[in-house]
């Protein structure tokens, strides 16, 4: 629970906010969203459920919105975790079309739910998210530092590998929402580029 505590130097009292509450507060919200839904998801649901007052509930969230961001990130960064262990591809491209079938799945499960539901902080999540897009660059590189059968002239000059992990990334975000074919064409094409003839 919420503790106070005497600032050091200070005559002034502060909050201090028990971390096992917001986790608790989280889980409650994550619980109810999945039950009924994002409109079933209200700070007085989530207090009542917590056993604490609503009041509380805003000491750590601000409103719906903000729960609704923490909730995206925290699964986002699970979701990426899960995946990294789950790639078994040796090859860029095969792995590349597990993560694309991975993260299609995920989009079309809770994670898409929650990104449409963030409304008015739509732009934070979208900036908060950048997280994702590292660990993502971060999966990708690890992928091709471990395929064998590329290029070894492939990164010269002004073509960096950090520079095509950063398209590849664009692309397979931006192909998540369009079909099947679509991505077998740009899984198709990277391995022309990538790989010696």
């Amino acid at each position: 629970m919420n503790m106070f505590i005497k600032e050091p130097g200070k005559g002034a009292i502060m909050k201090k906010k028990d971390d096992s509450l917001r986790e608790t507060i989280l889980s409650i919200a994550r619980d109810l969203a999945d039950q009924g839904g994002m409109d079933n998801l209200n700070i007085r649901s989530i207090a009542k459920q917590a056993g604490v007052a609503s009041g509380t509930v805003y000491n750590y969230f601000s409103n719906k919105d903000e729960i609704l961001l923490a909730l995206t990130k925290e699964y986002w960064k699970q979701t990426l975790l899960e995946m990294d262990a789950a790639i078994t591809a040796d090859s860029f491209c095969d792995g590349l079309l597990q993560i694309m079938l991975y993260l299609k799945e995920q989009i079309h499960q809770s994670a898409g739910k929650l990104m449409h539901s963030l409304g008015r902080v739509r732009r934070e999540g979208k900036e908060s998210m950048a997280y994702a897009q590292l660990e993502l660059d971060a999966i990708l590189t690890r992928l091709l530092e471990r395929d064998p059968g590329i290029r070894s002239d492939l990164w010269e000059g002004d073509f960096t590998r950090e520079q095509f992990v950063s398209f590849v990334r664009r692309n397979l975000i931006g192909l998540l929402k369009e079909d099947e074919q679509e991505a077998a064409f740009l899984i198709h094409l990277i391995g022309r580029v990538i790989y010696k003839s």
